[in-house]
């Protein structure tokens, strides 16, 4: 695909649609947009615009659609698979101007909400109505709702609750061309028509820009339980998991730890921690609702399943500030792992009951190939987060052999029943392993729905395939 340069013709077009204060052009001001959290990637857009309406990102998207231009949609640049990069130049259109919070229907139990508003922020706003919005990633204190959108984003209370794909309703959607559109209806069931919805959740920005978007709403669970059980092994604690699914219990999170994870965030982040000789791997398994006594009969039961798999302690959080204390040991670990080491990390997703065969296979690839992975994730939903560490590795073998640990480990992913990403997206640097899981006839129909919403290529090009 060719694409054309942003002469200063289309340079004042754009400053006249957003404003000269709303254009970018210095390198020193979108240094901060060359990048995402991917590993060591940089590429400049030409031009970053911060439009702050619809009809503002339609004039942009018109323009450069006339005049094949490339653009990017920038959210908040908290990404880990270089979805949000401007590898072809161009435009990048950034929606960090699109934060508001347009109405929380509590009637309807839904809000309307701008694809800039950064998550924490809207999960807060509709708790202080007694609502809850469960989709909550790592990352939400800092990324954007549009970005959750764009990657299907989670976290560990999808688990229960459901993904991201079970709370947006209906989204205002600026096409390629310009075209306004709503993609559904505000309303609970959708059997209209193909569901431009759901297709579009998890589209990564490459078949519109998002500048409005629905959400369901659930009254939110009054009380919680968070436990945190030991293991002598990965194996035995992932083998825990299906188990505890099985008994009848559906946790509002369950997430895996390995010991590795644990001892970098007590060495780099000071959380206060006491990790005993003989600890493999943590669950971090959280039950919430309405009543106690029903709450309280969940973790028994959940303790009675940790005993067949050999845990070795289960440690009940008493207050609220050992239960913020946990979830921070979680939530920071993989801040602990990037801001430390060279580091590459992958999202695999299996069937729950895959995770021991899954773990167990990620250590030895790492053996054969000489690298470190500190795994966690979301264990409830299959989901293993992998971060393959260089530590002990020679540049020339992380050069040239990782790519090949890489495979295997998403040819092994595959081979359990599992895909992948789980949350992450593909983006720019997991395109090259989707053959491993699909065909030419996936990426036939995929590349067909792509030229119907943008026939010239220019929105997001180079991401997915």
């Amino acid at each position: 695909m060719h694409y054309n340069k942003i002469t200063p013709h289309i340079l004042d077009q754009l400053i006249a649609i957003v404003g000269a204060d709303n254009i970018l052009t210095a390198k020193a001001e979108i240094e901060n947009y060359s990048h995402d959290e991917t590993e060591d990637l940089v590429y400049y857009p030409e031009v970053v615009a911060r439009p702050q309406t619809v009809l503002q990102v339609a004039q942009l998207m018109k323009l450069c659609n006339d005049n094949l231009i490339p653009v990017t949609p920038r959210g908040a640049g908290t990404g880990l698979a270089g979805g949000a990069l401007a590898v072809h130049g161009g435009l990048m259109i950034s929606m960090e101007r699109f934060n508001n919070i347009l109405d929380i229907d509590e009637q309807n139990l839904q809000a309307t909400v701008e694809p800039g508003v950064i998550t924490e922020l809207f999960i807060n706003a509709v708790a202080e109505k007694g609502l809850l919005y469960p989709v909550d990633p790592a990352s939400k204190g800092s990324c954007f709702i549009g970005g959750n959108v764009a990657n299907c984003s989670g976290g560990p209370r999808v688990v229960k609750y459901g993904t991201i794909r079970e709370y947006v309703l209906n989204m205002e959607v600026v096409l390629p061309n310009g075209d306004i559109i709503w993609t559904g209806a505000n309303t609970l069931k959708y059997a209209s028509g193909y569901n431009l919805t759901q297709l579009l959740i998890g589209s990564e920005g490459t078949l519109g820009i998002v500048t409005k978007i629905v959400t369901k709403l659930i009254p939110k669970p009054t009380l919680d339980a968070l436990m945190l059980a030991s293991f002598t092994t990965n194996e035995d604690a992932c083998a825990a998991v299906s188990a505890i699914f099985r008994a009848g219990i559906v946790p509002s999170a369950l997430e895996f730890m390995e010991r590795r994870g644990m001892e970098w965030v007590i060495e780099h982040d000071g959380i206060a921690f006491d990790l005993k000789d003989g600890i493999g791997a943590f669950l971090l398994i959280e039950a919430d609702g309405t009543n106690q006594d029903v709450i309280f009969a969940d973790c028994e039961k959940i303790n009675e399943v940790l005993e067949q798999y050999n845990c070795q302690d289960v440690l009940f959080a008493d207050t609220s500030a050992q239960k913020e204390e946990l979830w921070r040991i979680r939530r920071t670990m993989a801040v602990s792992v990037k801001s430390n080491s060279v580091y590459k990390e992958e999202d695999t997703v299996v069937p729950r009951a895959a995770l021991p065969q899954l773990i167990k296979g990620i250590k030895e690839i790492g053996a054969k190939y000489g690298f470190e992975s500190v795994c966690y994730g979301h264990a409830g939903d299959g989901n293993l987060h992998v971060n393959i560490v260089k530590a002990g590795m020679s540049d020339a073998d992380w050069n040239s052999k990782l790519q090949d640990g890489i495979t295997e480990v998403f040819e092994l992913t595959v081979a359990l029943g599992g895909t992948l990403s789980g949350e992450h997206g593909i983006g720019l640097v997991q395109k090259n392993y989707m053959p491993l899981k699909y065909t030419p006839v996936h990426f036939a129909i995929w590349k067909g729905i792509k030229a119907i919403f943008d026939p010239n290529g220019i929105l997001n090009p180079g991401k997915i395939f």
